[in-house]
This record gives structure tokens, C-alpha cells and sequence, in this order.
């Protein structure tokens, strides 16, 4: 097999920027040289798309020299236009992997692009993606498959920024205490409050508002285990063993996640007899209600209280850190890193050419369109 020109794009618009920069830099160090030529791709903050070696330490850092690139919408040009010093060149690629988490990157935005362009990449669709990152559409279509979700209501940022302590008293009549507020279209725990307090009911909305136009406000679930699956595949997907997320905060925020590295990941999670097959089982109906192609996370949420069990949400990009679970809960089944890697890139390309064999025009038996 010749080597795939392999664009890793990372970085992007969102509250996640930082997490997906080290998430590129692990995939990039993990494609094995043999089998790929990394194109790495990064987006800036402002939305601005650099290449080469310098790209990644631009953003992170400023330093560097990358250069200015865009992705043409175009099929079958298959190519990434880089300015070499005024002149644009053609850079070809072969397939995308895209690990930008969250707002345009993770929700459909990006994979648009691609597939404008007919470019094969990792991943979820346009319409997963879309309404994977949606926590709320996300929660009402697993509700219509018959997947258990916690009790929840939502709001606009607009209606907040007018009637927020309105909002407030509505969320504490209907759902109770402790609750989570979440901006719905971000990932990371970014912009989550657990609230306790009535009294803060009201700031913790307006705090969501901030990085999103929707909020939503949820039942915190009574003694929570959080027990996370990965899933891989396109028609036929599969799922990892759970694995237990034991935070070292209140729940397991941006900190805990990504700064302190004192929360603990058990893998294999320790659960009750029978529980492991029916949260596999459920991660991937889960994953086919959405749609889902490529791989997903699936969290869930386990009641220590009542032994209740509830889905929390799907990643369709999830974090492949280090430290990240998607690529440890594989790891443990005997799928390494690299593998992982290759397994996506294989699905993403099968994907495409089944694509591609699709009939894509339709002739009318009368040619009236030619005379309107």
C-alpha cells in the first residue's frame, strides 16, 4: 500500500482550542512513518489555517514560521493550497483527521468542508456530528430510541440574558437540587456549574450563556459513578470495556480532566454482575441513533444510590491525549494506539468510496427544465 497523505487538523474556534493541540500532537506522533506522510494542519483562533513543521508550535506558542493554507471545496482535487511565498502550491492529501474538539470542529462545521471537497475523513458525518455536539437534540433522540437520560430542561441565552432569576425559580420548581448547567454545544466540561445553592442558580445560567446560545439544565444524579465506552466502527460498530473515571473534583471539570492529573481512569470499571454487557450494549445503540460512523465516546452516568443507569452524552471527537480514555479503553482490549489510528483511517476511506459509488445525478424523462 502506497503512503496516505494524512492532514491531522487541530486547534480551532472553540473553548477547547487547548486540548485539541495536545490531542494533534499524540495522533501525529502515533501514525506510523511507514504508512503516512503527516500534513499537519492547524486553526487559529481567529480561524486562520497553517501548515507545516512549524504549525503546531505557532499556536501554541507563536514561534515558528508555518504558512498560510486553505481547504478548496472542490471534488476531486484532493489538495490543500499552501502560499509559498505569494505563489500558491498544491499539497495533496488522501484523508483528514480531523481532532478539533467542539464548536466548529466537532459539530458538523468542519465535516461540511469535507465533504464539499470529497475528501475522505475520520469520523462522524455531518448529521451526527451536528447532533452529537447538541446535547439537548442528542438527549431527545436518545429518549425517542428508548435510552435512559436524566431529567432535563432547557433555554436560550437570550431568554436568560432577560429573565434569568425567572428561568432560575422554573429549573428549582420542575427539576430540584443539586443540578448541572451546561453550555450544550461544548465539550470538555467547559462552562459547566454543579449548583447546590438556589442562590446560585441564576449566576450559573448566565455563566453557560457566555459560551453558548442554548443552556441546559439537568438533574445531577445521586452519588454518580461516571463510567465511560468507546466505540469504533461504521455499520457494525464495537465497543471497549467500560472504564471508571474517578475525578479528583467535584465532578470531573476542565481541571480534573486536563490540568491537575489527579483524577484516576479504571480500566476495566468494577461493576455489578451483567451491568458491563448492558452499557456496551447501549453504547452502541446509542452510537446508531445518532448515526455515528468512525467512533464516539459514550459517557454514562451509574446511581451508587439506586443502581440506576443513564446515558450523559456522546463524543464524536474524543480527546486522544495521553491520558485520553478512547485510546486506553482499546489499548486494553488489545487494539494499541497506532492500530487505533490505522483502524479509523481504514473506516474513514471504506466510507468514502461506498460514497462514491453512489448515483449522484438523475435524468427526467422530459428535458422541461430547459425551456423554463
Amino acid at each position: 500500500m502506497s503512503r496516505k497523505n494524512v492532514a491531522v487538523i487541530f486547534g480551532g474556534r472553540s473553548g477547547e482550542h487547548e486540548v485539541s493541540l495536545v490531542s494533534g500532537q499524540s495522533v501525529m506522533r502515533a501514525l506510523h512513518p511507514e504508512r503516512y506522510t503527516v500534513v499537519p494542519v492547524g486553526i487559529g483562533k481567529d480561524g486562520r489555517w497553517w501548515t507545516g513543521e512549524d504549525a503546531m508550535s505557532f499556536l501554541r506558542s507563536s514561534e515558528g514560521a508555518p504558512r498560510r493554507c486553505l481547504l478548496p471545496p472542490e471534488p476531486g482535487r484532493n489538495i490543500l493550497l499552501v502560499d509559498d511565498g505569494g505563489r500558491w502550491t498544491e499539497q495533496p492529501i488522501d484523508v483528514v483527521f480531523p481532532v478539533i474538539h467542539g464548536s466548529n470542529g466537532e459539530d458538523g462545521t468542519l465535516q461540511g468542508v469535507f465533504e464539499l471537497a470529497e475528501l475522505p475523513f475520520v469520523g462522524a458525518g455531518v448529521t451526527a456530528s451536528a447532533v452529537a455536539m447538541d446535547k439537548v437534540l442528542q438527549k431527545r433522540l436518545h429518549r425517542e430510541a428508548g435510552i435512559p437520560i436524566v431529567p432535563f430542561l432547557h433555554y436560550t441565552s437570550h431568554d436568560i440574558a432577560l429573565r434569568a432569576e425567572e428561568i432560575a425559580r422554573e429549573i428549582i420548581e420542575k427539576l430540584g437540587l443539586p443540578l448541572f448547567i451546561k453550555p450544550p454545544n461544548l465539550g470538555s466540561s467547559v462552562g459547566i456549574t454543579r449548583v447546590t445553592d438556589a442562590d446560585a442558580l441564576a449566576d450559573a445560567l448566565r455563566h453557560a450563556a457566555r459560551f453558548d446560545r442554548k443552556v441546559l439544565a439537568e438533574v445531577a444524579v445521586p452519588e454518580a459513578r461516571e463510567i465511560e465506552v468507546a466505540v469504533l466502527g461504521n455499520e457494525d460498530p464495537v465497543a471497549s470495556v467500560p472504564g471508571e473515571v474517578v475525578p479528583s473534583n467535584e465532578f470531573y471539570d476542565y481541571d480534573a480532566k486536563y490540568v491537575d492529573g489527579a483524577s484516576q481512569l479504571l480500566i476495566p470499571a468494577e461493576l455489578p454482575e451483567g451491568m458491563d454487557e448492558r452499557i456496551r450494549r447501549m453504547a452502541v445503540e446509542a452510537y446508531r441513533s445518532l448515526d455515528c460512523e468512525g467512533m464516539a465516546r459514550v459517557d454514562f452516568l451509574i446511581s451508587r444510590a439506586s443502581g440506576e443507569l443513564y446515558i450523559n452524552e456522546i463524543n464524536t471527537i474524543p480527546g486522544f491525549t495521553s491520558i485520553s480514555m478512547y485510546p486506553k479503553l482499546f489499548d486494553a482490549v488489545g487494539i494499541p494506539y497506532a492500530d487505533l489510528l490505522d483502524r479509523l483511517i481504514e473506516f474513514a476511506l471504506r466510507r468514502h468510496a461506498e460514497k462514491q459509488a453512489l448515483t449522484r445525478s438523475y435524468t427526467p424523462k422530459e428535458d422541461w427544465y430547459r425551456h423554463e
